[in-house]
């Protein structure tokens, strides 16, 4: 999903959809009017009609959406497997990859992938998110899980859903947290609408932190989110003014210029959970790309073994 906030012209001070889809000329207005009538426009962060006329100085945000019209293209892009029966699949997911269709990111998916990977892969509730049962962003590497079948899919929704399933993440970052259990609400930021803040009104949202490694300057840090909110461990550690390494958003560029860090540094590194028709229990590990495992021995002085990885 991309979001995008403007302010009206004198010049566009009519219906809603007719000035969107003239602004947005690569958009029909039958686009921005399945937007509209999704709650997926906002005037001045307030629901809109379809017909409400614009005033100049309204600020309009517009979260750009895939239409469930969009069919889905099979795709064989090569899958580093984890872990796969006839009902999951579990993959180490390198950086670049995006896990579901969006605007700006049609093809070329985690989704797409797996259409070609699981032929009878089982429909989803939601046409562009087949399988799908969490979310990783698109520079973070790691465990991803996804669903073949209906049960397995319904059943991990559940446990995701119910906090039931442990996250581990590695994470790189500037100086050393100082607050080990970060328990602060988030929402979607105030102005800069691509991004998540700490917000009085937001989610309560819950992250713990154990700090592996320090040395000065970086810190080797295994973060659990209690809470699966969006960009929630980038937000926490920010908020604590010690920003994951080479997190272009939230980071800190003069840092990430030093350490020639070109992504953030955080590693999807342990999934515990329940499987969905078995029961048992399962854990799934994925090893650790070179560009992190390079700064952890950095920081731990070549004594990774140490830590258990």
């Amino acid at each position: 999903m991309e979001t995008i906030s403007i302010i009206i012209n004198n010049d566009e001070e009519e219906r809603i959809d007719k000035a969107l889809a003239k602004r947005f000329s690569d958009h029909s207005r039958t686009y921005f009017q399945y937007l509209i009538d999704n709650d997926f426009v906002l005037i001045n962060n307030r629901k809109v009609k379809k017909r409400q006329l614009l005033k100049q100085g309204d600020e309009v945000s517009i979260f750009f959406q895939l239409s469930p019209e969009i069919e889905l293209e099979p795709e064989n892009i090569p899958l580093d497997i984890l872990f796969e029966d006839e009902h999951i699949i579990a993959i180490n997911k390198p950086k670049n990859f995006v896990v579901h269709p969006a605007v700006g990111n049609r093809s070329h998916t985690f989704v797409n992938a797996l259409l070609y990977h699981c032929q009878n892969l089982a429909p989803s509730f939601d046409p562009i998110r087949p399988g799908i049962v969490h979310r990783l962003d698109k520079d973070t590497t790691g465990v991803l899980l996804a669903a073949k079948t209906e049960i397995a899919h319904r059943k991990l929704i559940e446990q995701f859903s119910k906090r039931s399933v442990e996250k581990k993440y590695l994470a790189i970052c500037v100086g050393k947290p100082s607050n080990l259990n970060i328990d602060e609400p988030i929402k979607r930021h105030p102005t800069r609408r691509k991004e998540m803040a700490v917000v009085e009104d937001g989610k309560q949202s819950a992250t713990k932190l154990d700090i592996l490694a320090y040395n000065e300057e970086l810190s080797l840090v295994m973060a659990t989110p209690k809470t699966g909110r969006t960009h929630q461990i980038r937000v926490h550690l920010k908020h604590v003014k010690s920003p994951i390494l080479g997190d272009s958003v939230y980071g800190s560029a003069s840092m990430n210029k030093k350490f020639e860090a070109e992504r953030q540094l955080l590693h999807a590194f342990k999934l515990n959970f329940t499987h969905p028709v078995t029961s048992l229990p399962f854990e799934i590990t994925a090893p650790i790309p070179d560009d992190l495992k390079k700064l952890m021995q950095f920081i731990a002085k070549n004594q990774i073994e140490k830590l258990d990885f």
